[in-house]
Order: C-alpha cells, then sequence, then structure tokens
C-alpha cells in the first residue's frame, strides 16, 4: 500500500478517519457497494490499537474466529479490503473537516494536502495513542527506538532491551525471546503489572530481567548501538540495537474535539445508522456514543457495516439499504 506524504488533494466517495479494524471493514462495505474510499490515520500503518498495542497478544471474541493474533486480524482486513484500492494516507492526522462545495466535506490533512469526500465515516478508536516515553529515547526515534512491535521479525538477531512493566512489555519479550539474539527487560519497579502467569512465562523465556532500574541513556552513531542503565548507584551499558519503549499510551481525540460534532463523555453521539449531527458524517467503533452500545471489536463491525450502507443510500438515494449477499458475487470480479 502506498504510504508516501505528499500535500496534495484526495477525492474519494467516501473518507474513513481512523484505519483500525471498525475503519478497515467500514472501507470494504463502503468498496462492496461500489464506492471509493481513502483512509487516514495518524498511525504510520493500518491496524489502529491493535497494531500500536496488542499486536502478538491473541483476541478471542471475534465472530468466526476461536482466538487470532491481532497482527493476523489486521493483516486479514487489510487484504478483505485490498480488492477495492482504498487509498492510505497514513502517518497523518486528520486536523480539520469542513463543508466543501457540491455538499460533500474536505478533511485537512497534518502535513498538508486534504482529503475532498461525498461523506465521512470517523472510526477514530478512544484517539489517537500518543506513547509515553524518556527524554533519552527521543534522538533515537526510528533509528533503532519504537514504542511497539507490528512486526517481530525485524528484530531477529539483534539485541532488543525492552522498558516497563505492563502487559505489552512481557508480551513482546515474549515474542521476541525466540528470535532475538537477547531480550533484556527494564522495569523500574520490583513488581510487574502484567498478568502474573505472563510474568511467569518472561522470567522462563530466557529473557533477562532487571528491576528496580532505568535507561538513562542511548548511545550509537547514526542508529542505536547501546543503552546505559541505572540501577541504584550501579550503571553499566547493553549492547542495543532495538529498544522498545513499553511505557503505556495516552489517548488524545486532538482535532476531533473541535469540529463541532455533537460529543459526550468524549464520544461522538450517533442514532441508529450511526449519524452525526452533520449531514453525511457517521461515527463508529470506539468513538461513537448511542445507549446500550458494547464496546466490543465485533460491534464495531457491525456499526461499520450499518453505517456504509446508509452512506451508500446517501449517496445514491433510491438505492436498496441492504447490500447484495456476498456469496452471489462472483470473486473474481472484486479481485
Amino acid at each position: 500500500m502506498d504510504t508516501t506524504v505528499v500535500d496534495t488533494e484526495t477525492s474519494a466517495d467516501v473518507a474513513v478517519v481512523g484505519a483500525g479494524p471498525a475503519g478497515l471493514y467500514a472501507a470494504y462495505c463502503a468498496g462492496f457497494r461500489g464506492l471509493s474510499c481513502a483512509l487516514v490515520d495518524a498511525l504510520p500503518e493500518p491496524g489502529g490499537q491493535i497494531a500500536a498495542l496488542y499486536s502478538e497478544k491473541k483476541i478471542y471474541d471475534v465472530a468466526g474466529h476461536p482466538a487470532v493474533r491481532g497482527r493476523d486480524l489486521v493483516d486479514n482486513l487489510v487484504a478483505q479490503v485490498a480488492p477495492f484500492r482504498p487509498e492510505y494516507l497514513l502517518g497523518r492526522a486528520a486536523l480539520s473537516l469542513a463543508p466543501d462545495e457540491g455538499g460533500g466535506w474536505a478533511i485537512g490533512l497534518e502535513g498538508g494536502g486534504r482529503v475532498r469526500a461525498r461523506a465521512v465515516v470517523v472510526a477514530a478508536g478512544l484517539g489517537r495513542p500518543v506513547p509515553r516515553t524518556l527524554p533519552c529515547l527521543g534522538p533515537y526515534q526510528g533509528r533503532g527506538v519504537a514504542h511497539h512491535v507490528p512486526r517481530p521479525d525485524e528484530h531477529r538477531g539483534r539485541d532488543v532491551v525492552i522498558v516497563g512493566g505492563g502487559d505489552s512489555a512481557v508480551d513482546w519479550a515474549l515474542a521476541l525471546a525466540p528470535i532475538a539474539r537477547s531480550v533484556t527487560v527494564v522495569h523500574r519497579r520490583s513488581a510487574f503489572r502484567a498478568h502474573e502467569y505472563g510474568v511467569k512465562q518472561m522470567y522462563g523465556s530466557g529473557a533477562r530481567v532487571i528491576t528496580d532500574a532505568q535507561v538513562v541513556a542511548c548511545r550509537g552513531a547514526g542508529r542505536l548501538e547501546e543503552v546505559l542503565v541505572r540501577a541504584g548507584e550501579e550503571q553499566w551499558a547493553l549492547p542495543a540495537q532495538s529498544l522498545v519503549g513499553a511505557l503505556g499510551f495516552i489517548t488524545d481525540l486532538g482535532p476531533i474535539a473541535n469540529w463541532g460534532l455533537r460529543m459526550e463523555n468524549r464520544r461522538i453521539v450517533v442514532d441508529a445508522t450511526m449519524r452525526t449531527n452533520f449531514s453525511k458524517v457517521y461515527a463508529i467503533g470506539d468513538m461513537c456514543s448511542y445507549e446500550g452500545r458494547v464496546p466490543l471489536i465485533s460491534v464495531g463491525f457491525g456499526e461499520a457495516a450499518t453505517a456504509a450502507n446508509h452512506v451508500a443510500v446517501d449517496l445514491r438515494p433510491g438505492s436498496r439499504l441492504a447490500p447484495d449477499h456476498s456469496t452471489d458475487i462472483d470473486g473474481a470480479s472484486i479481485s
């Protein structure tokens, strides 16, 4: 998929703000109805918080999947929508929403450019996840330092240092221990916040665990080569070509909160069709609010289908709300 940042104008029938599971499925449902789609996300890859936080964890409550890794679920959703060729605008936050000539909407993007769309589906989850970090990590961000591990194999054969004590730190230690040259987990407390069973697995995985300690410096010529760890009065260097800052994330609605959409408790209020108070603007997933909503991925998928099919009727008055049965469609025609 093309993730190049360019200061140009993109046009589509539907702009989906948020490329997490609900947003990806909304793009699929729109494509199935013959609508072109642009997917906008502040993160550099699709998948939303699942890709950022839970890529290696198994999810057990997605219909049809007794268990599915977060990364595999995202990969399957990307493959599902691929035949409809959505345009991905990743690593670019949606900054503004304004009426466009012709009754559509214009979305201003971080870094310049805009998306002009006839309808908008907001699927931004709980907002943009902003990673907590340490001052010493900043200079090596993207040059050995990362805050999540979407592709564990990229760390194969490396010395990896993981900073943190929550479930993500433990999960990534378990995922990387079999493929990295070494894995060291550095936690500033003696006890881990992560689930006890995972912590026990980590201690038996071959990973080195250093508690009551902190990473205080990063070193390297251009890229990360080693980190300095301090525990009490003692300080020493560890080889590290990769450092994962698993210190948690803060979610931030960002500019969406100022778009003028009706909101309650940091959520966009919608009706039974997923419509907001703006014409041809819908909201789905954890970003939306209505009485009785259950915050599950599976619920977000249903909301995506509901919104996309109502968008189809909005944009093509007189068309049927219910889509054709996918079993009646020749797969070759959408591949």
